[in-house]
């Protein structure tokens, strides 16, 4: 077992309390050597009195005997009266102070002051009670990493969305699910996997097993890119359904849907497919950082309809787990593909068999058309099942 550490520590943003009386807190979100993640509350007092003591553990450090040697961040004191628009202003602040903390040499940034500071508490899991008349208002930091205080217009509303399957767990950054359980969604990943809190839990869900309660049959996929965004493969991928496409690491593809379920609708040559979204990284961006991510918890579940069944029914959790197992409530008929009837499979060629006609090529641009339009189709099937029942 190695020594612990953190890998990197993230400001997701603050809340506005009013338990016991008004004040602020800053949300983190640490990520361990375990790539475990946590995330954790901390008033701007109390990481200043950590400052404070960061400094005087380390003097050289910190400049105390000569300026030249400071390596340890400025950080500024607190204001006599803190407000919101001070909370909204340190934001920026905050977020170089700790990437420069976890830049600094390994006896500051792994010393027990720093692992002990960031370390989860019991206050940390303690979320607002059914009977507060007044529930924290959370502001997350914006997706572009700027923000200002004049553009302050109000809390950003936690959305909340219903579970449709049970889903357990596959590590301890991950959160299990019942069927019918009501999370907050805190942050969505274009990875699929979206980090919830419910009650006193906290972690990591697979988006398809989520709908929104307020408006479970609303389309919140974005809108499809048909000229197509170039990306590269991080990681091989086999194709497991036939309207998947199996690309080996390194391989140069274009993203016509990004869904937020985590499988987008890609483009390679003449075949247009699903492909997990955590096994693609912008072309010429450094993968390093997205490849971590897939060593901390992989391509989430796949989903798919079921025609007459009101319900997403989630494929396993990886390609050997779903050869073994299959699929939750399948029977032993082959599997209908993800597009449904009449949907093109990942080839772009239809044979006789498939459609009873001669050989004919399939345009690209429908292909990737029918591919696009499935997931509206899905909802659309969803939503008749509902309101029948």
């Amino acid at each position: 077992m190695g020594d612990t550490f953190i890998r990197h520590i993230a400001l997701l943003g603050f809340e506005k309390r009013f338990v016991p009386s008004q004040h602020y807190v800053y949300m983190f979100l640490v990520k361990w050597q375990d790539l475990s993640e946590k995330v954790v509350y901390r008033r701007f007092t109390e990481i200043y009195e950590f400052h404070k003591t960061l400094k005087e553990m380390f003097p050289i450090e910190a400049g105390d005997i000569s300026p030249e040697s400071r390596v340890i961040p400025h950080l500024p004191a607190p204001r006599w009266f803190d407000g919101q628009r001070a909370a909204e202003s340190r934001q920026g602040t905050l977020t170089e102070y700790c990437n420069a903390l976890m830049g600094l040499p390994v006896k500051i940034s792994r010393c027990p002051l720093v692992l002990d500071f960031f370390k989860v508490r019991p206050d940390d899991l303690k979320l607002p009670t059914d009977s507060q008349v007044k529930k924290p208002e959370t502001y997350l930091v914006p997706k572009d990493g700027k923000s200002n205080a004049a553009d302050i217009t109000g809390p950003i509303i936690l959305q909340t969305y219903r579970a449709v399957a049970d889903y357990e767990k596959g590590s301890r950054t991950e959160m299990t699910l019942a069927t019918g359980d009501v999370v907050d969604v805190v942050e969505k990943s274009e990875s699929g996997w979206w980090f919830c809190q419910m009650k006193t839990k906290r972690g990591w869900v697979p988006a398809s097993y989520l709908e929104p309660l307020d408006s479970p049959d609303e389309v919140e996929d974005p809108e499809p890119n048909y000229a197509g965004e170039p990306y590269v493969t991080i990681k091989t991928y086999t194709a497991i359904l036939e309207d998947e496409v199996s690309l080996k690491q390194g391989e140069t593809i274009e993203v016509i849907h990004k869904l937020l379920d985590g499988w987008w609708v890609i483009r390679k040559e003449d075949v247009t497919g699903y492909f997990p979204s955590m096994y693609l990284q912008k072309a010429g961006e450094d993968i390093a950082q997205a490849q971590r991510q897939i060593k901390s918890r992989g391509a989430p579940p796949r989903s798919r309809w079921t025609p007459g069944v009101a319900m997403r029914v989630p494929a396993g959790r990886d390609a050997a787990a779903r050869g073994q197992r299959g699929y939750p409530g399948d029977d032993p008929s082959p599997r209908p593909s993800r597009l449904g009837p009449g949907r093109p499979s990942a080839m772009r060629t239809a044979s006789t068999s498939d459609h009873g006609s001669a050989s004919a090529r399939t345009p690209i641009g429908a292909t990737a058309s029918a591919f696009c339009s499935s997931a509206a189709a899905r909802r659309g099937r969803r939503s008749r099942v509902q309101g029948a029942r």
